[in-house]
């Protein structure tokens, strides 16, 4: 029983096959009459569609014509750029002729070509002449296309109209292009000339047979569309449709339990459509038969000529053999519609098979959805948290343009984006004015937001600003200002100016007062003590006291005059108003001098001096007298507020383009005071004012060496008082071009 069933879907296999390629052999027997139609309906109804495909090599036409005329380009360059132009071929089998419109060879019917006779160019001017189509193309002074003009017996009025709205339609399109080559570019335009185009019937139908449209879609699409095409075709997928259904009936003969026969409703639902998509292919196939053109092909592939026709018809017949197995299987497919009923759409589609595998697993797919669910949740977080991070960090780099470089990087990029997103949007066509609407709000929220942040910083900008003329120097300028940040960096700056500048000023105000009180204080001490010994002087009558008060007298004198003296020097020094005379000397000489004329001081202080000083001599161009004076205050000073019974280190040394003289000692008192103002008029150490002294000797001293264009700087760690000179090495050549420091002359 198995082995006669078996048996039995083998023949209904066999059977089926036999239906399918009794259509495609009924398909392909049926060629010669669509040969027949297509021939008929070519030759029947020339239709103004046919020829308007031709229109832009007509218009071509006229530029070669007129080059011939010319010769502004070899025919051989001619052929090589534009030969595979199909003017080249349409010119075999029609007459044309060039005839000039200039006044002066109005009337002559003479072709400027003179290719034709005098009989063939009489017929081409006639207006009703007997060839099947006439074109007539005029051309203006400026080389502008102005009249054209279509007859023949093989047009109707309606097919001239058509194909003289085409000749203008071409105007506007690529016409004068061939492979990328614009004609216009090698050929003159055609000026002032008549050309004429005329297609004998006989021509004309073999023209449109054996050329241009015999490999073209418009045929196949024609015969698509042919009543007797679309019968035979149809009415065979109806045949083997039914023989589908009817052979069934036959239990033994049912397919349906092959697998390919049970395939879901959705499947076959999406290849019919694809099968049906193809029916222009199929038209295509056929007239590509009707005409030779796939046998042609065929041979190019090596197969004999005797062969390629029967190979090309073997490959329709193969075609169609697919084709209508496709309706064979499709119609047993859904067969099953029938003899299931009910159970073919629980069986046999897909979608019932989801719906019953996802209520079987029910519980297991809430869980897995609404674990899917909260994984594309957060991704959709992270995804929305990463944009909105990358938004941000495009606004604050926007935001924070840095004002005071080039703007050209900044706008690049600016407008590179803005081509982008208008490059973007013009894909869409006419559905990029919605999204230009988008584009539009977006940029002007984003604008918006952009200027109100602007506007707030430049009022924080502003307000600091305002703060700062109303004199608090300690205003904070707080926040982030954007762009105004660079600004926000100067004005702090000036903050610290202005407010370095008051404090400077302040400090000189109170160095006036103590320089007052001071003054005051120096000068009134001497002169007290005068005034009183000169009173005792008076009084007294003992010779010996006469003479002890006489000397204290001599003292607070000298004194007076020291301090005098010392005020003269240092308001000279300050206004610069010294006379310098530089000249070469010894420095390191010098400053031993000082040491020796001050030995007598330096011992009665009880101090050590330690002096490393260059052996070699140490010449330089120098004031020496100012430069005198300079050692001898440091050393006082040393001797008067030195702790007694310590070492004091002078030492010099030359360090090739200047001379540094360092001096070291420690103070007898506490070092209390600021290092930067000891240098200060009327600064002392000594805060009580114990020790004798105008307060002006650091003060003269630095002076001085300013106005040797060196430095002196004092130092202070703990009780150890330093002060560090340094003298520039100074050639004759080079103190001739430094300015002068003083008000006299640099000698």
């Amino acid at each position: 029983m198995a082995i006669k069933l078996k048996n039995s879907r083998r023949f209904a296999v066999i059977l089926a096959a036999v239906v399918v390629l009794f259509a495609s052999f009924a398909m392909v027997s049926a060629y010669p009459v669509f040969a027949d139609l297509m021939e008929s309906e070519l030759k029947g109804n020339f239709a103004a569609g046919v020829m308007e495909e031709s229109m832009d090599e007509l218009l071509r036409g006229g530029y070669y014509l007129y080059n011939e005329m010319h010769e502004s380009l070899e025919l051989n360059e001619v052929m090589q750029r534009f030969g595979s132009d199909n003017f080249f071929l349409m010119r075999k089998y029609m007459d044309y002729e060039v005839f000039s419109l200039e006044e002066k060879n109005a009337d002559e019917k003479k072709g400027l070509l003179g290719r034709s006779s005098p009989e063939v160019t009489g017929k081409l001017l006639e207006q009703n002449s007997d060839y099947g189509l006439r074109i007539v193309l005029e051309y203006a002074g400026d080389g502008d296309l102005s009249t054209v003009e279509v007859d023949g017996s093989c047009t109707s009025e309606d097919e001239r109209y058509y194909l003289e709205q085409a000749v203008f339609n071409s105007l506007d399109g690529s016409y004068d292009y061939v492979e990328g080559e614009r004609i216009q570019y090698y050929l003159q335009n055609p000026s002032l000339i008549k050309v004429v185009y005329a297609f004998t019937e006989e021509n004309l139908q073999r023209y449109l047979q054996n050329s241009y449209f015999s490999g073209s879609m418009h045929n196949a699409e024609t015969l698509s569309n042919m009543k007797p095409y679309l019968v035979i075709e149809w009415g065979l997928c109806l045949l083997v449709m039914l023989a589908a259904l009817l052979i069934p009936c036959n239990k033994n003969w049912d397919l349906g339990g092959y697998p390919i026969f049970k395939m879901p409703f959705e499947v076959v639902l999406f290849a019919s459509p694809v099968v049906l998509s193809m029916e222009q292919s199929f038209a295509s196939a056929v007239w590509n038969t009707l005409n030779h053109r796939l046998a042609d092909m065929i041979g190019e592939m090596g197969v004999p000529g005797r062969l390629t026709y029967g190979t090309a018809k073997l490959l329709n017949l193969l075609m169609w053999f697919c084709v209508f197995g496709c309706v064979y299987w499709g119609t047993t497919c859904l067969r099953a519609i029938f003899t299931m009923r009910g159970r073919f759409w629980k069986e046999r589609t897909i979608s019932a098979r989801i719906i019953y595998w996802a209520e079987g697993r029910k519980d297991e797919l809430g869980e897995q959805v609404r674990q899917g669910a909260g994984e594309a949740s957060g991704l959709f977080r992270k995804m929305w948290k990463r944009i909105r991070g990358m938004q941000k960090r495009i606004y604050d780099r926007i935001l924070h343009v840095d004002i005071t470089e080039q703007a050209n990087h900044v706008i690049f990029k600016i407008v590179l984006v803005n081509f982008i997103i208008l490059t973007l949007v013009s894909c869409f066509w006419f559905y990029g004015i919605l999204a230009l609407f988008v584009y539009s709000c977006i940029l002007f929220l984003f604008l918006r937001r952009y200027f109100f942040d602007i506007q707030w910083k430049y009022r924080l900008l502003l307000a600091s600003m305002n703060l700062l003329a109303e004199g608090n120097l300690d205003a904070p300028i707080e926040g982030d200002l954007g762009v105004f940040n660079p600004m926000k960096t100067e004005i702090q700056k000036i903050q610290r100016g202005f407010k370095q500048a008051v404090e400077e000023e302040v400090k000189s105000e109170r160095m006036k007062t103590e320089l007052i009180t001071n003054v005051s204080h120096d000068l009134k001490t001497p002169l007290t003590a005068i005034i009183t010994y000169v009173d005792l002087l008076k009084k007294e009558e003992n010779p010996q006291k006469r003479m002890e008060y006489l000397a204290v007298l001599e003292r607070k004198s000298l004194r007076l005059k020291v301090l005098i003296e010392d005020l003269f020097e240092i308001s000279k020094a300050t206004s610069r108003n010294v006379t310098m005379n530089f000249m070469k000397a010894d420095v390191a000489e010098l400053l031993k001098q000082v040491g020796l004329e001050n030995d007598s001081r330096i011992r009665e202080a009880n101090l050590d001096v330690r002096w490393n000083l260059p052996k070699e001599k140490v010449v330089m161009l120098l004031d020496s007298q100012k430069t005198y004076r300079i050692f001898e205050n440091l050393i006082v000073n040393i001797t008067k507020y030195a702790m007694p019974h310590t070492r004091v280190y002078i030492e010099m040394r030359d360090e090739g383009n200047e001379v540094c003289i360092s001096m070291k000692n420690v103070s007898a008192a506490e070092l209390d005071f600021d290092a930067s103002e000891i240098t200060d008029r009327f600064v002392r150490g000594d805060a009580a004012r114990n020790t004798e002294g105008s307060g002006l000797g650091l003060a003269i001293a630095k002076s001085f060496t300013e106005l040797h264009y060196g430095t002196l700087e004092v130092s202070t760690e703990a009780d150890l008082f330093k002060v560090n000179i340094r003298l520039p090495k100074r050639t004759e050549e080079a103190a001739a071009y430094l300015p002068e420091k003083s008000g006299g002359e640099v000698q």
